[in-house]
């Protein structure tokens, strides 16, 4: 039977604290003992396996899923998906989600005071190719408060779910934009103690990709593991 590794982090301070006080949700999250390793079984360890008729051609494009065109600023977020090795990483499922351009969730439990929009569902996927390449067209999303301390508000993000070759291997993240004066003041951001590791959550402004007068593009590379790995939500 396959064995697949626990999540490692070799590198201390590139991954997210399981506590950090700051985000006050961590505190009833965080585990107080020591993780019990869960034997996997074989649901975990084989697949599931994507391929071009698992996704919906309109996934990628959260901007054509509804009869009219969603309101905010287009934006194209496109990258790689890459092993430690700078290898890449094909057929792999990306899923995203993330706020409207006034930053609100299509959620029952999102009730910010901010308009929904008719014609953005704000969720979408996509199977990376041959060379570990994906690409989403979007709605740059809004900034939000949130709660967590007085004046709070959550930069401008994406959410990033990246599903390996077993349901164990699933990996989140977000993805979040240059130049926001708000991650300064993030909690979620700054849970990653390493400054270099922590600033791989940023984007890249990416001119070859900006479509003329209709978006703005911007690079995130995911790096599944290793010294640069990108931070993951365990």
């Amino acid at each position: 039977m396959t064995h697949i590794a626990g999540y490692r982090r070799p590198y201390p301070g590139t991954q997210p604290n399981h506590l950090h006080p700051p985000y006050i949700s961590s505190i009833k999250r965080a585990p107080l003992r020591p993780l019990v390793p869960i034997p996997h079984t074989l649901t975990e360890i084989t697949g599931p396996q994507f391929g071009s008729e698992s996704v919906d051609p309109k996934g990628c494009d959260l901007t054509r899923q509804h009869a009219g065109e969603p309101l905010g600023e287009r934006i194209v977020v496109s990258g790689r998906v890459l092993d430690e090795n700078a290898r890449p990483v094909p057929q792999t499922l990306i899923e995203i989600w993330q706020a409207n351009a006034a930053g609100r969730y299509l959620h029952k439990v999102d009730q910010h005071d901010a308009p929904l929009d008719p014609n953005f569902t704000g969720c979408g996927h996509v199977l990376t190719d041959s060379e570990g390449r994906y690409r989403f067209v979007t709605i740059r999303p809004g900034e939000y408060p949130w709660r967590n301390h007085y004046n709070a508000w959550r930069p401008a993000h994406i959410h990033f779910s990246v599903l390996g070759p077993a349901f164990a291997t699933r990996l989140v993240t977000q993805m979040f934009f240059p130049g926001d004066p708000l991650l300064l003041y993030d909690p979620i951001f700054n849970c990653t103690a390493d400054e270099n590791a922590r600033n791989r959550l940023i984007s890249v402004f990416d001119w070859e990709t900006t479509i003329p007068e209709w978006a703005l593009g911007y690079r995130f590379d995911i790096i599944l593991s290793g010294r640069e790995a990108t931070p993951w939500e365990e």
